[in-house]
């Protein structure tokens, strides 16, 4: 793979594009305030952030989906975060000079998550993204969602990209998973949200990335790395 062959390049959002760990976890918190549960340490929280709400409000009230109650706490938990939705999120560090590369470059890059629409587009315009990225599917744009490859189909069409030209990056398993079954290459962010738990080296990836910045690296490979 040239750095010529890759045309599109495909971004996750939590964990990924953008550092949100802290503003969710100080929902997460929050939240756990209101049901007088103890409040958790950041590093708690960090590794479960990808894997969504559900994840973080089983760590914080040992609530699960199947609960009768869960309905009504997940929408309390989006609506806590909603609200304190960009105060300390960010680009990782040196994110920005990728994107700026990219753009240098004239390699197209858009979004593809399963964060919903109603957190993503705000969320976009906050960090000063909305503008700049050629494409955002999220978790409520279509009906299936990662670890389905149909939002990353649906990307590439948005991109006017070709699966064989483009790459996705994330720092779960399923967004490797949606990757690989969309025809996609595929990297790892290993500097994301990764549980201590998880092997990202079994989720079988092209690339494996320490860093934002060795995603240019990657670009300018001619075979895949592991």
């Amino acid at each position: 793979m040239t750095a010529q062959s890759i045309k599109t390049v495909l971004f996750d959002l939590d964990g990924t594009l953008l550092d949100t760990a802290p503003d969710m976890a100080a929902a997460l918190n929050l939240l756990s305030a209101e049901h007088d549960r103890p409040q958790l340490a950041f590093e708690q929280i960090r590794g479960k952030v990808s894997a969504g709400a559900a994840a973080l409000i089983e760590l914080g009230l040992d609530i699960r989906t199947d609960s009768t109650e869960y309905a009504q706490i997940v929408q309390r938990f989006l609506e806590l975060y909603r609200e304190n939705l960009y105060r300390e999120t960010c680009l990782f560090p040196g994110m920005d000079a990728v994107l700026d590369q990219l753009d240098r470059s004239g390699i197209t890059w858009g979004i593809c998550t399963n964060k919903p629409g109603w957190l993503t587009e705000p969320l976009l315009e906050a960090a000063g993204l909305a503008e700049r990225v050629t494409c955002i599917v999220s978790g409520d744009t279509l009906p299936e969602r990662k670890p389905r490859p149909e939002p990353l189909w649906h990307a590439l069409e948005l991109c006017s990209g070709e699966s064989e030209q483009a790459i996705y990056v994330g720092d779960a398993a399923r967004d490797i998973e949606a990757g690989r079954a969309a025809g996609l290459r595929t990297a790892v962010a290993l500097y994301g949200y990764i549980g201590d738990d998880e092997n990202p080296r079994d989720w079988q990836a092209d690339h494996y990335i320490e860093t934002p910045a060795e995603l240019l690296g990657v670009l300018r490979l001619t075979r895949a790395t592991a």
